[in-house]
């Protein structure tokens, strides 16, 4: 038998030397067009937000009653002046109970729908459902809500048809809560919607095999729903925070009712105090006051969000 001569082909492929000075001949070029594609973005950026938002800062470091009106300097002295503020303090704590407490309620609803409406017929339309108030105005369900809970409204007068005489839910010791139950169900919607599209990705034989060694509902949310949706868990608990420390048109159609006046000081929120501030209210605007007002909450946002990223780090769940 004759050997076959098997002819092995020449790499064509340059050396390895010669890929890395044909990769660095081609970086100069990557990095040319980087910058051409980046700058209109950059520049609007900077002239929409970042602009501003220096200038929002320069003007809380001065008295400005508005347009037209001279600035006085006063340093530090809007932000010192603030913390005794009792106005400020109190729509502050009101603002820290709506993003924590009100936060609370909504992922409390989120999870109970998670764990719900995965296998409930006709999943879909309740998704809709819940979702139909969040794209109603928030004026809109302050007024209706506040509608209803006046001392003529329709819940006291249900209460009454059987006997109850009801509370005083637009007091000074109810408002709020019921300012933050109104939000709850405005808001609720949008997180379960957000939630559920992370649950639909999750494979179903997952829970086939939970249910089979025996898992219960709650097993099955804590060991499969809950670690595969917790990166989208973590995205919309930010965005709970950033909502909730800018919450205004709720609170001033459900106190005000559309009739002038500001809204009680149980009631308000930092945005509420702000507006107050910068638009008059009964005394003469001070637009530095509300600026510093604005960096506070800021600043605030900062350290929930750090906070939330820190607390929900862990490791990524993926299936293999």
């Amino acid at each position: 038998m004759s050997a076959t001569a098997v002819r092995i082909p020449h790499d064509s492929r340059p050396s390895t030397p010669a890929r890395e000075r044909g990769r660095r001949r081609l970086r100069p070029a990557r990095e040319r067009a980087f910058w051409p594609l980046l700058l209109p973005a950059l520049v609007l950026y900077t002239a929409l937000f970042v602009a501003p938002s220096l200038y929002g800062v320069w003007v809380s470091l001065h008295r400005w009653p508005g347009p037209g009106a001279e600035m006085s300097w006063r340093g530090l002295r809007n932000y010192t002046s603030l913390l005794r503020n009792d106005a400020f303090l109190s729509s502050f704590g009101n603002t820290l109970v709506l993003a924590v407490g009100g936060g609370a309620a909504v992922f409390t609803v989120t999870f109970l729908a998670m764990t719900v409406l995965r296998q409930t017929r006709g999943r879909a339309f309740i998704r809709s459902v819940v979702f139909l108030p969040m794209i109603i105005s928030a004026i809109a369900v302050g007024a209706a809500v506040g509608f209803l809970l006046n001392p003529d409204g329709a819940v006291n007068g249900l209460l009454g048809a059987v006997g109850i005489e009801g509370p005083p839910w637009l007091g000074p010791d109810l408002v709020f809560r019921c300012v933050i139950g109104g939000l709850v169900w405005s808001s609720t919607g949008f997180y379960i919607a957000l939630m559920m599209s992370a649950v639909d990705s999750i494979p179903p034989h997952l829970y086939e095999d939970a249910h089979l060694a025996g898992a219960t509902k709650w097993e099955q949310f804590r060991y499969i729903t809950l670690p595969l949706t917790w990166d989208v868990f973590s995205v919309a608990a930010v965005l709970w925070v950033v909502n909730s420390l800018k919450v205004f048109e709720i609170v001033l159609a459900f106190t005000t009712g559309g009739t002038p006046g500001n809204p009680p000081l149980e009631a308000r929120t930092v945005a509420v105090q702000q507006y107050i501030t910068v638009s008059g209210g009964n005394t003469v605007p001070d637009l530095g006051q509300g600026a510093a007002m604005g960096v506070y909450v800021v600043l605030v946002t900062v350290v929930l969000i750090l906070l939330i990223r820190r607390i929900t780090r862990r490791d990524r769940v993926e299936l293999s």
